[in-house]
C-alpha cells in the first residue's frame, strides 16, 4: 500500500528535496504540494492524503492553524511537523493542534521518511532528544497573564501507569520503558495504550505534554 503525502512548505527547495527522496521510496508518493497553510488545508480536503509534512512558519495561514483545521476535520490525515526548532516559538502550539510527529529540518532525510511511515501507521513519533529539547523550551517560557496557569491534575491512573507516564515524558521509547521497568515490550505498549485511553490523549505526543503540564517532568 502506497502512503500518499502532501508537502506543505513555503520554501520550494525544501519541497524539492523532500519530493526527490520520496520519489526513491517505493512505498511513498507525493500527491500534492502547498506553499502555505491554506493551500495545505485545501489539498488535504480534496486529495485526502495519508500524511501532510507541515512546516510551521508559512505566509498567510501558518502550519499551526492548518494542522488544527486538518486534524479536527472529518478525514484521517496525520500531520508531521517539520521545522527549525531552535528559533521557532510555535512548536508547542503545533503539537497541541494535533500533530502526530515532530521533526527538525536538520534531521537526515531517511529519518524523515521513517517518521512519515510511522505516523501513517497511526503511531506518533517524537525523538527522545527532541522531547528533551521540547520540554526545556516549555520550561524556558514565562507564564502568560497575571497568574501562572495551575498544573494539570491527573486522576484515575495507577502508580505504575504514573511511572510509565513520567518515562514517556522523558522521551523514552517502548523498548526503553521495558528495560527500565523490567517488563516486556508488549507490556510496555499495553501501559501506553491504557494511558492514552484514561487520559483521553490522541497519541504519545500528547502524553508528553500532559506529563509536563502535570509537573511530572521537569528539565
Amino acid at each position: 500500500m502506497t502512503i500518499r503525502v502532501v508537502l506543505a512548505d513555503d520554501q520550494p527547495l525544501v519541497r524539492a528535496a523532500l519530493r526527490m527522496v520520496i520519489a526513491d521510496a517505493p512505498d511513498l508518493e507525493v500527491v500534492g504540494e502547498a506553499a502555505n497553510g491554506a493551500e495545505a488545508v485545501e489539498l488535504t480536503a480534496s486529495l485526502e492524503p495519508d500524511v501532510v509534512v507541515m512546516d510551521i512558519r508559512m505566509p498567510g495561514m501558518d502550519g499551526i492553524e492548518a494542522t488544527r483545521q486538518i486534524t479536527t476535520g472529518p478525514g484521517k490525515t496525520q500531520i508531521v511537523v517539520l521545522t527549525t526548532f531552535d528559533d521557532d516559538d510555535y512548536v508547542y502550539g503545533a503539537l497541541r493542534a494535533g500533530a502526530s510527529g515532530f521533526l527538525v529540518k536538520d534531521m537526515a532525510l531517511d529519518e524523515i521518511l521513517a517518521a512519515v511511515r510511522v505516523v501513517a501507521a497511526g503511531e506518533s513519533l517524537i525523538a527522545p532528544s527532541v522531547t528533551r529539547r521540547l520540554i526545556k523550551e516549555f520550561a524556558r517560557r514565562p507564564s502568560s497573564g497575571a497568574a501562572a496557569k495551575p498544573r494539570r491534575t491527573i486522576t484515575g491512573i495507577t502508580d505504575r501507569e504514573r511511572e510509565v507516564l513520567i518515562l514517556i515524558g522523558q522521551g523514552q521509547s517502548n523498548t526503553e520503558l521495558a528495560e527500565n521497568l523490567v517488563i516486556s515490550v508488549t507490556t510496555a505498549k499495553t501501559y501506553v495504550t491504557r494511558l492514552l485511553a484514561k487520559l483521553n490523549a490522541r497519541d504519545r505526543v500528547q502524553l508528553v505534554i500532559i506529563a509536563y503540564e502535570a509537573g511530572l517532568v521537569t528539565p
